[in-house]
C-alpha cells in the first residue's frame, strides 16, 4: 500500500473543531433537552433528566476532547505534479486521489471561527465532487489553491 501523504493540517484546526462541535452538541442537546423535560413530567420519570445529563457529558467528552487528536493525526494531503492525495477518517478511513486533469476548480473558504485562528480551508472540485482540507494557515491554503490550479491548467495544456 502506498504511503500515507506527508502533509498535516495546521494544528488549530482542533480548536476550531471544538468550537464547531460544542455549537452543534449544544444546538442539538437544548432541542432534545426540551422533549426530554415534556417526556419525564408527562411519563413521570424522575430517572429521565439524570440520564440525559449523563447522555450529554458523554457527548462533549467525545467530540471535544477525545476525537479531535484522533482526527487531526489521520488528515493528511500531498500535492504532487499529477495528482492531489488526500487520506482522512478515523473509522471509515478514506483515500482519494484526484488527478489534476479532473480538477474544474479550486477555491478557499473562511467561515468566522477559521478567520478568528487565521485558518482556510482549500476546496478542490472535480464533475464527481468536491474535496476539502479543512484548517490550513490562510497564506498556506492560498499557496495551495494557486498551486492546484496551475498544475490542473498545466494537466490540461498537456492533453
Amino acid at each position: 500500500m502506498k504511503e500515507m501523504p506527508a502533509s498535516q493540517l495546521d494544528p488549530r484546526v482542533k480548536r476550531v473543531w471544538r468550537i464547531n462541535d460544542a455549537i452543534w452538541i449544544t444546538l442539538v442537546l437544548a432541542c432534545v433537552a426540551v422533549v426530554v423535560t415534556l417526556a419525564s413530567s408527562a411519563l413521570a420519570a424522575p430517572w429521565l433528566m439524570p440520564a440525559f445529563a449523563a447522555v450529554a457529558v458523554v457527548a462533549y467528552v467525545v467530540w471535544l476532547v477525545v476525537l479531535p487528536p484522533i482526527r487531526y493525526a489521520r488528515w493528511r494531503y500531498e500535492v504532487s505534479e499529477d495528482y492531489l492525495d488526500i487520506a482522512r477518517g478515523i473509522v471509515w478511513r478514506k483515500r482519494f486521489t484526484i488527478p489534476f486533469i479532473r480538477v474544474q476548480n479550486t477555491d478557499t473558504r473562511q467561515g468566522p471561527i477559521l478567520r478568528a485562528f487565521g485558518l482556510a480551508s482549500v476546496t478542490v472540485s472535480t464533475a464527481a465532487e468536491n474535496h476539502v482540507i479543512p484548517g490550513l494557515d490562510s497564506e498556506t491554503a492560498e499557496q495551495l489553491r494557486d498551486r492546484a490550479a496551475e498544475l490542473a491548467r498545466l494537466a490540461r495544456e498537456d492533453v
